[in-house]
């Protein structure tokens, strides 16, 4: 599915309670792992230490922060769809956040959401995704959150 543009928010209330378009497939790499860790300073070495992920990990490999997942909502949601009017998105937060699987380095991850609720919101709007970040070749998702975003115009 290609990404829905529309030309205001007034446009936006058609895509209440439909699937968003299903987002490309991205590889979360050692790179990004390490970046985030140091942004965080959430340095265990199940992240970073590549020897001893690969010896004592249950994956044999390092894994990505479940964090790191749920950070990238924002990015992935707006690739999927754009308001041409809007003029700033925030970040409103999350009613709920889980984690069911791990993501291993290296693992291609893809954001498969549809839009819950719109509400007005001082001068523009505010909306409630179902998401779910799907993890290449594993049954479980690596993370499913209930997400908020306000749009303004």
């Amino acid at each position: 599915m290609e990404k829905l543009i529309f030309k205001n928010l007034d446009e936006l209330s058609e895509i209440k309670g439909k699937q968003l378009p299903i987002g490309e497939w991205y590889t979360v790499t050692q790179q990004m792992i390490n970046d985030f860790a140091n942004a965080t300073l959430d340095k265990q070495w199940i992240h970073i230490d590549e020897e001893k992920a690969a010896k004592y990990s249950p994956t044999k490999t390092t894994i990505a922060h479940g964090f790191m997942s749920v950070s990238m909502l924002s990015e992935l949601i707006s690739k999927q769809f754009e308001v041409k009017s809007v003029t700033m998105g925030l970040n409103y937060g999350l009613n709920k956040v889980r984690f069911p699987s791990p993501v291993p380095v290296n693992s291609e991850l893809r954001l498969i959401s549809s839009v819950k609720k719109i509400e007005d919101f001082n001068n523009g709007k505010k909306l409630t995704f179902d998401c779910v970040i799907e993890v290449k070749g594993q049954e479980k998702p690596a993370c499913v959150a209930e997400f908020i975003f306000v749009l303004f115009e």
